[in-house]
Formats: structure tokens, C-alpha cells, sequence
């Protein structure tokens, strides 16, 4: 298995390690509700290392940008961060994304650890521009410093006046003593905080220095545990549960990252633009347990006669609402909120309501 700049310290912490996307990460340390709430409350630290960094460069970058993603990248200045999704001729999610306009011909784009060879490949196929494509994933670190307690953590640690950087946003600065380390305003909890990219000999520097700077507010590293969680509170997806390369960003509620602009002609387009028009047959929808019961990815949904309508892609016992929810697709009549659904769980059919996006408020 690979490893990140931190592996050695969270198996020292005694984390609980297991496979991930071919790395060997930490699920969780303290526990995942303990990790979860400190989050919430005060601010955790999540190695996210296995991220996959490519820099795309050249007088075509932007152009290249937006031929191979669904959003609209020629309204994004240098500077600022816009989440995405690759989008194959079907129309299909090849993975979701972050782009960093990072200058003028200079964009990166963090993918899914578990996709990095396939979008490398994919970009590789559709460089008929000349840009250069640099897979820069295993020379840089990445630390997720998430909650409430995450600015007051990091100000310690840099001049660069964080309450300036605002959602989706991010500035190359001075911070622990290490030059050129990417401060980015974003995450993937809903409790607010900062990413921070920095070449990956700097890691265990960062590391220590981070911990000793949120002490005093009770920082805890976190595992992938507790990420699981706190992303489907807020309803964000997963690639590989709520997203793949069969669903396409209509049918997962991602309409608002898929601009059918002039000059956007992005792969995939005219089948999006189809399907916009005539409608989608099943929608990613969000719901909450009435009965009792865990739902689990792959589970059937069923309407009240028994009939399957759909299955849940990801699912989880809310730590915050002490009930399960979870993720699904369903046909399209069956995801307006307030609609009651049916999980199949052992052959048990438990009750279930529809509910509108997030679980959790955002704390961002």
C-alpha cells in the first residue's frame, strides 16, 4: 500500500488503519463520534494526502479547463476555487473535483485519490490543445484543518490574515516557516476551516506545528471515519457511491456546476442539454430513518407496495441526529421532500422520509 508523509504517525497515535484508494490511512483514532463532535465543536486535523494534485499549464489552460470540465472556468479569477466534474460523452461523472485558478496559465486540480490514473489518462486523451499535464500528487501533502477553532488554530502559524480569504478562496503564503504553502478556504465537513497544500517533506513539520498551535482548543487528528460522516450530515457526495461514471451531474443534483454557456462546449454537453430538457428519470435524493435501522450503501429503496424504486448509495447513523440517513437515487417521483419511502434492511421493510439538504447546518 502507499503511504502519505503521515502514516508512520498515525499508526504511533494508534489509529486504526485500513486500505484506501491503494493508500493505508487512518479510519479513526478517539472513536468516530468523539471525532466527529470535536469537528463540530472545535477543530480536527484529517490527512488527505491521498488526493491526487494535477497541474495543467500553458497559453491553453483555461480553454483545456473548459473543454474537460462542466462548470464554467472563464468566470473564475486567479485566486478563487470551483468545484467541477469531469463528464464523459454519455454524460456520465468520470470524478468530481476542485479547480484552483492558481495564475494566469496555471490551473491545479485536485481529484479522487481513486481516479488519479484514470483523469490523468483522460486528460492525456483530450490534450489536443498542447497544455502541459503535471501529476504533481506524490510531491505534495495535503492537511485538512476543520471547525470552528480551525482559523484560530492557523492564524498562530501565518501574517496572512485568514478572515480575508473568503469560501472558496485561497492565498500562497509564509505559514509555519515553510514558503509557498497553498492556504485554501474550503473542506469537506460543512464546519468551516481551511486545506493546506504544501510539498510533502514539509509534512511532519506542518503536522507538529498545527497540533501545538489548536491545543488549547482541544485539536484532535481525525480519521476517515468521521470525514464519512460529517460529509453525508451535509449531503455531500462521494465519488464511487453517490457518483460514477453512469450517473450524470443532472441526475445527482449538480445542475448548478453544469453551465450550458457560450463557448462551454465541454464533453458530454449535447446529452446533458438533452436530458435537461426532456428530464431525468431518477434523482439523488436525501432521507432520514422514521424506523429504527442503519441504512447501507447498495440497500434497496421501495415504495409502500414493496416495489423497488431505488437503492441508497450512502448511508450512515447520524452522530448528530442520533438516527440513520443516508443517500439514494430514486425515480424522480418518489424525491420530492416529505415523500415516504421504504429501506430494505434484512429483509425488513423500515420506514423512511425524503428531507431536504443538509442533515446538519453548515457552519461555513
Amino acid at each position: 500500500m502507499k503511504t502519505t508523509p503521515f502514516t508512520d504517525v498515525h499508526i504511533a497515535l494508534g489509529a486504526k488503519m485500513h486500505e484506501f484508494a491503494g493508500y493505508n490511512m487512518p479510519v479513526e483514532y478517539s472513536g468516530i463520534i468523539d471525532e466527529h463532535q470535536t469537528v463540530c465543536d472545535a477543530v480536527g486535523v484529517f490527512d488527505v494526502s491521498h488526493m491526487g494534485e494535477v497541474w495543467i499549464k500553458g497559453p491553453n489552460a483555461e480553454k483545456f479547463v473548459q473543454k474537460i470540465t462542466s462548470n464554467d472556468v472563464s468566470t473564475l479569477p486567479i485566486g478563487k476555487v470551483q468545484y467541477t466534474c469531469l463528464t464523459n460523452p454519455n454524460g456520465g461523472i468520470i470524478d468530481d473535483l476542485l479547480v484552483y485558478h492558481y495564475e494566469a496559465e496555471k490551473y491545479m486540480l485536485v481529484v479522487n485519490a481513486s481516479n488519479i490514473e484514470k483523469d490523468i489518462k483522460w486528460f492525456e486523451q483530450n490534450n489536443d490543445l498542447r497544455v502541459t499535464i503535471d501529476n504533481a500528487s506524490d510531491r505534495l501533502g495535503l492537511l485538512a484543518v476543520q471547525g470552528p477553532k480551525a482559523l484560530a488554530t492557523l492564524q498562530k502559524l501565518t501574517k496572512v490574515d485568514l478572515t480575508k480569504i473568503p469560501y472558496y478562496s485561497f492565498a500562497v503564503a509564509y505559514f509555519s516557516d515553510i514558503d509557498d504553502v497553498i492556504i485554501s478556504n474550503t473542506g469537506y465537513t460543512g464546519a468551516g476551516g481551511f486545506e493546506i497544500y504544501f510539498y510533502a517533506e514539509h509534512g511532519l513539520k506542518l503536522w507538529y506545528a498545527i497540533m501545538e498551535a489548536g491545543k488549547e482548543f482541544g485539536i484532535k487528528p481525525i480519521g476517515l471515519g468521521a470525514r464519512d460522516t460529517l460529509r453525508l450530515e451535509m449531503g455531500f457526495n462521494l465519488y464511487g457511491n453517490d457518483l460514477d461514471d453512469t450517473t450524470t451531474p443532472l441526475e445527482a443534483g449538480l445542475g448548478w456546476i453544469t453551465k450550458f454557456v457560450d463557448g462551454n462546449d465541454f464533453v458530454g454537453r449535447k446529452v446533458l442539454e438533452k436530458q435537461k430538457e426532456e428530464g431525468v428519470s431518477r434523482k439523488l435524493c436525501a432521507f432520514k430513518m422514521i424506523d429504527k435501522g442503519i441504512p447501507r450503501h447498495g440497500y434497496e429503496i421501495l415504495d409502500e407496495d414493496g416495489n423497488v424504486i431505488g437503492n441508497v448509495t450512502s448511508g450512515t447513523m447520524s452522530p448528530t441526529m442520533k438516527i440513520g440517513i443516508g443517500l439514494g437515487y430514486v425515480k424522480t417521483g418518489f424525491a420530492k421532500p416529505e415523500t415516504t419511502v421504504y429501506i430494505k434492511i434484512r429483509d425488513r421493510k423500515l420506514k423512511a422520509e425524503v428531507v431536504k439538504l443538509p442533515f446538519r447546518k453548515s457552519q461555513v
